[in-house]
């Protein structure tokens, strides 16, 4: 089991999730977060004042799939998410020790 834990910019979130979906992932998580990498922010104007936005607004996908359905859950993320533009965000690929789905006690792979 490995969980895909994809940065995303925020307006991409339902291409990412019609992605999923069209390929069978019907659950994930999401989270709103801030951060920075090679972006590293912006200045914006408010009131006639220059401000220095350094974190900027990101979402944090997160997808618990069996091992053998890694590559095609990458590949969909990364080409639903990509602007090609700085910012895009990044995927990264976890493993999963134990999962137990707490309604029914399944354990494992019957609990994704």
């Amino acid at each position: 089991m490995k969980l895909v834990m994809a940065i995303i910019k925020p307006f991409k979130l339902d291409e990412v999730r019609d992605a999923l979906t069209g390929i069978g992932v019907h659950g994930l998580t999401v989270t709103e977060v801030k951060g920075y990498g090679r972006q590293k922010g912006h200045t914006e104007i408010y009131r006639g004042a220059e401000y220095a936005v350094s974190f900027l607004p990101k979402l944090k996908i997160e997808v618990a799939v069996a091992a053998g359905s890694v590559e095609k859950v990458v590949e969909a993320i990364a080409a639903a998410a990509k602007t090609g533009q700085i910012g895009d965000g990044k995927i990264f690929v976890h493993s999963i020790d134990q999962a137990v789905r707490i309604r029914t006690g399944e354990t494992d792979n019957d609990a994704l």
